[in-house]
């Protein structure tokens, strides 16, 4: 069993390269993969390990980068290893917006808890913002919300400007480190009633019962699992290794669809020689399975 921990914390970083290197020297060491962001702003990141090793990470990062606790964490299992390799990066920012956020601006008092979350999100006059992707709300999002299409977060801002400052804006994201910095945006803008789901749909999906849920579908994750449901068990969701997108049983029994090579998204976006390259790696993967050695772009529980 694995443990995999999402989190964020917004703090000044000095020395980034040079922290960069022993950050990435640490998580290999422990054998912890997953993807580590670090900015002048601070951390952002997906890690899966075992247990006692994911604990020795945390205090790490504590001591690292002097902080007592995360903004926000979320913790969930997984029966394989989610992740492929250790990963840390250097950014301008943990989320790209072109604004550097300070922990003390955060809007902590717009953070709501599962239950409060439903109880706004029922009244007619929220406007129910989606923050996250577009193939991201496809996979599952919550009742009356809107996702703005919006395909790089930089871009965000854009459609926020023409949102009525006069009623209530309640904002989510899969663990809320993209809403913090739209929160943050919003009431530089003037914005007064800014409300955004706490810990994200991980957490509300991990404490509110399937009867009492307003979330419709699954949430896709950036690991192996690729989507959650109620209780954060394993969804029903595949990966499209053509775009990299999620796609559910549906899609796959489409003629668009080809193991390995595309999907009913991509089908006819790819050119001939990508299809062609896909396949050969697909050719790979099932030789390898075959043989019972692994494939770098393999599951890891295949």
């Amino acid at each position: 069993m694995f443990e995999v921990l999402g989190f964020y914390k917004f703090v000044k970083i000095r020395s980034l390269k040079k922290n960069k290197v022993l950050l990435q020297d640490f998580l290999i060491n422990k054998k912890i993969r997953g993807t580590i962001i670090i900015a002048s702003e601070g951390i952002n990141g997906s890690i899966s390990g075992k247990l006692k090793d994911i604990k020795s990470t945390i205090n790490r990062l504590k001591k690292m980068f002097f902080f007592k606790e995360f903004d926000n964490s979320n913790n969930s299992k997984s029966l394989f290893q989610p992740f492929h390799k250790p990963k840390v990066k250097v950014k301008k920012e943990v989320v790209p917006m072109n604004l550097n956020l300070k922990s003390k601006e955060r809007n902590l008092e717009t953070h709501l808890n599962p239950n409060e979350w439903n109880k706004l999100i029922k009244k007619r006059d929220t406007h129910i913002i989606d923050t996250r992707k577009p193939f991201e709300y496809n996979v599952g999002t919550f009742k009356k919300s809107v996702n703005p299409n919006v395909k790089n977060f930089r871009d965000f801002p854009k459609y926020l400007n023409k949102l009525k400052k006069d009623k209530p804006v309640a904002m989510f994201c899969t663990g809320g480190i993209r809403c913090e910095k739209t929160s943050v945006y919003l009431k530089k803008k003037g914005f007064k009633n800014i409300y955004q789901l706490n810990g994200g749909i991980l957490n509300y999906l991990k404490k509110i019962k399937k009867k009492d849920s307003m979330w419709k579908g699954e949430c896709f994750v950036f690991d192996n699992r690729i989507s959650l449901k109620h209780g954060l068990k394993n969804g029903s969701y595949f990966i499209c290794s053509g775009c990299r997108k999620p796609i559910s049983s549906r899609d796959k029994k489409s003629k668009k669809y080809e193991e390995g090579v595309s999907c009913p998204n991509c089908h006819d976006n790819l050119s001939k020689i990508q299809k062609e390259r896909f396949r050969m790696r697909q050719k790979q993967i099932n030789l390898a399975k075959r043989t019972g050695s692994k494939h770098i772009f393999q599951k890891e529980f295949k």
